[in-house]
């Protein structure tokens, strides 16, 4: 991997934030050391779990076709492993809670990254402890580089913005101890951080720019919006470009999903603040009374309540207009085989502070599913609970086919390929799955970080089709 290249993105300081280029060479790997460390966010010093000390953790930048070679080392006081979030990782390097090393332990990942160029991530996947060890600060980016085929904005135009909600108290400390409520709704914060600051001003210059969400989130479910609003261009999902660009409004996010979208800066006037929060909502369906609701009595006003992230500070001339875009992004396949496809139905069910997928608790050694290698089927999601639930598949990207009951319709930042999607209460959500590259034990799970802890998860075996 002669030309593989990690940037780590780090902060600075309070109030107005840059995101400088720091760049890591690794020959012939990088070291990411798994540890506990106090840290001002911005608001008073916190005790918080990094990867090299850092809040967020490093950004990976890797070529597709690379390989991405890393060693975890594990300086916490618990178990924990690495989960590279929407590649194809055969399952040795995939982040299954089994291989989870103890305290003072190594893990070596080794593995040729064949992904499409996009926006990925990694985060800790020990059994019952992810939430704990995400909500505490182990998260960053994973960017795959590569030719996209189209001119988009590239190097300070380019900003990964990871989207967070932490539980701060009046020091500015966090932590992460849920209570009941939080164990069936989620885990929610007071607080929203962007980049492991607090309400950051990230200044800008009037261009357009290329900004890569990724929520971060436990459990809440961003609905994202700009004001005043220059205009949202979505371009790309979880597994890459999507076929179309599509201006947007406002961007709804569930826990782990990324969409990458152009915001277009030129046009408003130095010294202008464009706000980035996430809007209040409500979900038809979900649970109310003292346990929740859409704005229940919770940190930060519930699932649904406004939030507020961060601000962009324009300041400049304004640089020459950027290319249009083609009107094609992205070449995909038609679906056209799903009446002649094998079909599995997983119903998410939370009630009475369990949560389980087809009426089963999550398992370490059982064998939920067994899927042929290079043998499309169609999965359908079905959310009979009153709570949302962020489905996430490992081992690479599905293409969402259809949506019944809830909304009733994909979304523009749906229509490319994804490896999460977010199923609404009475929700039916139909994906077309297709394992290709690697044999093994992969893991189907509620990306709401309380919800898998508690054992909303599944084991799915990829094997050779004859021993089905």
């Amino acid at each position: 991997m002669d030309r593989r290249r990690f940037l780590q993105l780090a902060t600075t300081g309070a109030g107005a934030m840059a995101l400088p280029t720091g760049l890591l060479r690794a020959q012939p790997g990088v070291e990411l050391e798994a540890r506990a460390a106090t840290l001002d966010p911005g608001r008073g010093d916190s005790l918080v779990w990094t990867i090299n000390g850092r809040l967020p953790s490093p950004t990976l930048r890797v070529r597709q076709g690379d390989h991405l070679r890393a060693r975890l080392v594990n300086r916490l006081q618990e178990p924990t492993i690495l989960h590279w979030h929407g590649l194809t990782a055969p399952p040795e390097a995939d982040g299954h809670p089994r291989l989870a090393i103890p305290a003072g332990a190594h893990y070596d990942y080794d593995f040729r990254v064949t992904d499409t160029p996009g926006t990925y991530w990694y985060h800790p996947h020990p059994h019952r402890r992810t939430a704990i060890q995400t909500h505490l600060g182990i998260a960053g980016f994973l960017i795959v580089e590569g030719d996209e085929g189209v001119d988009l904005p590239g190097g300070q135009f380019d900003l990964p913005l990871l989207l967070q909600d932490r539980r701060v108290a009046g020091d500015g400390s966090f932590s992460y101890s849920p209570s009941g409520p939080d164990l069936m709704l989620g885990f929610l914060g007071n607080t929203g951080f962007v980049n492991g600051q607090p309400l950051p001003t990230i200044d800008v210059q009037r261009a357009r720019y290329r900004l890569r969400l990724l929520n971060g989130c436990n459990a809440r479910i961003l609905n994202l919006q700009l004001d005043p609003d220059p205009g949202m261009v979505a371009i790309a999902a979880d597994g890459g470009l999507l076929p179309a660009a599509a201006r947007i409004g406002r961007l709804m996010m569930g826990p782990a999903e990324r969409v990458d979208i152009l915001v277009d800066f030129s046009s408003l006037a130095e010294g202008t603040e464009v706000a980035l929060d996430s809007a209040g909502f409500s979900i038809p369906g979900m649970m109310t009374g003292p346990m929740g609701g859409a704005r229940g009595a919770m940190a930060g006003g519930g699932q649904g309540a406004p939030l507020p992230l961060a601000r962009f500070r324009v300041g400049g001339a304004p640089l020459e207009p950027a290319a249009e875009l083609p009107a094609l992004l992205r070449q995909l396949a038609p679906i056209t085989d799903v009446g002649a496809l094998p079909t599995r139905q997983f119903r998410f069910e939370s009630a009475m502070m369990r949560h389980a997928i087809n009426g089963r608790e999550f398992e370490m050694d059982r064998v939920d599913v067994r899927v042929g290698l290079d043998r499309p089927e169609l999965w359908s999601f079905i959310n009979d609970s009153a709570l949302p639930h962020p489905v996430h598949v490992h081992l690479g990207a599905f293409r969402v086919v259809d949506r019944r009951g809830g909304r009733g319709v994909l979304m523009p930042w749906e229509t490319g390929t994804k490896d999460t999607v977010l199923v609404w209460p009475g929700e039916r959500v139909d994906v077309r799955v297709h394992f290709r590259e690697h044999a093994g034990l992969y893991l189907l799970h509620c990306h709401n970080l309380e919800h898998e802890d508690a054992g909303m998860m599944a084991n799915f075996e990829v094997v050779d089709p004859a021993g089905i």
